[in-house]
């Protein structure tokens, strides 16, 4: 279920990213084209979504769709 919310999102904010290939392994930068400005935008809508917290170190150590899910699933 957690994968699907984050999909979402991640359709939400990427404007031209083709929602059949999101899937867990997908690296946000390399297969999907995010940049920092659409992960802030990522993070952010997470953290609203969640009531997470998510600080700069740990955001920068976000490289798949499933860390993202990862992180949500161990800290909601």
């Amino acid at each position: 279920m957690t994968f699907d919310e984050v999909k979402e999102i991640i359709i939400s904010e990427l404007a031209n990213v083709d929602a059949n290939k999101i899937t867990p392994e997908c690296n946000l930068k390399d297969d999907l084209g995010c940049d920092s400005i659409d992960a802030v935008s990522i993070i952010m809508d997470i953290e609203d979504k969640y009531g997470v917290t998510i600080d700069e170190d740990t955001a920068r150590g976000f490289t798949t769709v499933n860390d993202l899910v990862k992180f949500i699933d161990n800290n909601k």
